[in-house]
């Protein structure tokens, strides 16, 4: 028997849009949602991600976040995840408060495979960009409580067939950038090993072990963000972008590359 959703009037259909299917029928499901009014002051601490980067290369683009949450001065987790496909050829990355930008992340999945199902073809990047400034423009009154959500994106665009990037502020505001971004307490520092490494000819797995410097030179500057843990074996998330789909390194993977790029004496390194 054919499964129905909610019925709606004329004029009221809300089509394609999961988000404004959930306003409709169960708005505090939305990010933010149960968070009260704007205008009271934050009751709790907060966890917050830090440091998220995205950096574009010849045939794609790379994505990668330290794995540090923290609470106002103390480390919240040390294995938080911060880096998530959106779809078979996007991804997106949280900095701000965890809580909030996880459940995001679920949602903007979700409106993604929802639209694909009832439009019949998946929204080109700009347009998945698009949804996620809407997302991040229904956040504002939760981040003006002190929960702010500030996502980058990135995917490979079929249409120009290139890696594109993404950065959003917390009013919703889109910016398409160049070449790459860092977002987070620790997104300056990163953002400027970046600047100094980056060029257009790089391949993969160069660009791949940029954004793991990055990361690096980011815990060395920023308290917030958790740099590579050797006791633990605790390394970075990475995920890879390009025309085959969305990839995300497995742990061994992103241990060897950062054993090497710490200079581990079984592969090549210092004694």
């Amino acid at each position: 028997m054919p499964m129905f959703g909610p019925m709606f009037g004329p004029g009221l259909d809300p089509g394609s849009s999961f988000a404004e299917l959930l306003r409709r029928v169960a708005p505090h499901a939305l990010p933010g949602g149960s968070l009260g009014d704007a205008s009271e002051p934050p009751l709790l601490d907060v966890t917050h991600g830090t440091t998220v980067v995205a950096i574009r290369y010849d045939r794609g683009v790379a994505m990668a976040g330290d794995r540090q949450a923290t609470t106002g001065f103390s480390i919240a987790s040390r294995r938080i995840e911060k880096v998530f496909p959106a779809d078979d050829h996007s991804g997106v990355a949280i900095a701000g408060a965890a809580g909030p930008a996880v459940e995001m992340v679920r949602l903007f999945q979700t409106q993604l495979e929802h639209y694909e199902k009832i439009e019949g073809e998946p929204l080109s990047l700009e347009g998945k960009a698009n949804q996620l400034a809407q997302m991040v423009r229904a956040n504002l009154p939760a981040a003006m409580q002190g929960f702010p959500v500030v996502p980058l994106f990135a995917g490979y665009d079929h249409r120009r067939e290139r890696g594109r990037v993404f950065s959003f502020d917390v009013t919703g505001g889109k910016y398409e950038e160049a070449d790459y971004q860092a977002n987070g307490s620790g997104g300056i520092h990163a953002r400027n090993w970046i600047k100094a490494g980056w060029s257009e000819a790089l391949p993969a797995d160069d660009v791949i072990a940029l954004a793991i410097r990055s990361l690096f030179a980011a815990a060395d500057e920023d308290t917030a963000t958790g740099g590579p843990d050797l006791v633990r074996r605790i390394f970075p998330t990475i995920a890879v972008i390009d025309a085959d789909g969305y990839r995300a390194l497995d742990d061994d993977d992103v241990e060897q590359r950062a054993d090497a790029l710490l200079g581990g004496p079984e592969r090549g390194g210092s004694e």
